[in-house]
């Protein structure tokens, strides 16, 4: 799908598998690494999350599928008894069974498992995004507030690391990330001011979280783990 004429298929296919939680955690890593270095896979990546995005925005009529079939996808979604995975491990198990399979499953979370939207959305909400790790151990909810020009997070799951700060950044195009700011260690829900030429790059952007020492990147740049990833999209 790529109309960048720097990306070649493989790396548009691996950035689309990064963006459905599909890539393994050596693969993860890798691709990760890149991200920080390399504008054009950054756009390819958000690229691909707007699209995705799109789809699971998308009213879907809710169909009740005939007993045999749906009894037939839980048992391949849901082979052990356990307890029920989440849509990353689900989207995990469909890269084994091929594209028809993972398509199944794709629209199945569409429908039954949408993430929940924050307990205080702000009234004036122009952009959303929901920045996930890709085993949800860290899941936080931004929406920009245009009125009042702030951007409200709800972590709603995951904490920094011992001796370690979460980092908020933006990624807008071919441009290098911007820090937002060092997100409260102590407080689920906060707020951080945006400068006003900021909201342009936020409304086609990236919304990254990176590990960072005490107090955030001391470089300006991310200097640790990409922890998590989520594109913007409009309200």
């Amino acid at each position: 799908m790529s109309d960048r004429p720097d990306i070649s298929p493989e790396d548009s296919a691996e950035a689309a598998e990064y963006a459905l939680g599909l890539l393994s955690g050596s693969e993860r890593s890798a691709f990760e690494a890149r991200l920080a270095s390399d504008a054009d896979l950054r756009a390819e990546l958000a690229a691909w999350q707007s699209r995705f995005a799109e789809i699971a925005m998308s009213e879907v009529e809710e169909v009740t599928p005939p007993a045999r079939v749906e009894k037939a996808l839980l048992g391949r979604l849901f082979p052990a008894p356990a307890a029920r995975p989440g849509w990353i491990e689900r989207f995990g198990l469909a890269r084994l069974y091929g594209a028809v399979f993972l398509l199944a499953a794709l629209l199945l979370w569409v429908v039954v498992d949408l993430p929940p939207r924050p307990a205080y959305p702000p009234e004036n909400a122009a952009y959303s995004a929901q920045i996930a790790a890709e085993d949800g151990s860290l899941v936080v909810i931004a929406q920009y507030d245009a009125a009042r020009g702030e951007l409200y997070l709800e972590r709603q799951e995951g904490d920094a690391r011992p001796g370690r700060d979460l980092e908020l950044w933006l990624i807008a195009g071919e441009e290098a990330p911007i820090s937002l700011g060092v997100l409260n260690r102590d407080q689920g829900r906060e707020r951080l001011a945006l400068a006003p030429e900021l909201e342009t790059a936020l409304s086609d952007g990236v919304l990254a979280i990176s590990d960072e020492p005490r107090g955030g990147s001391p470089t300006g740049a991310p200097t640790g783990d990409v922890l998590a990833v989520g594109a913007v999209s409009e309200v």
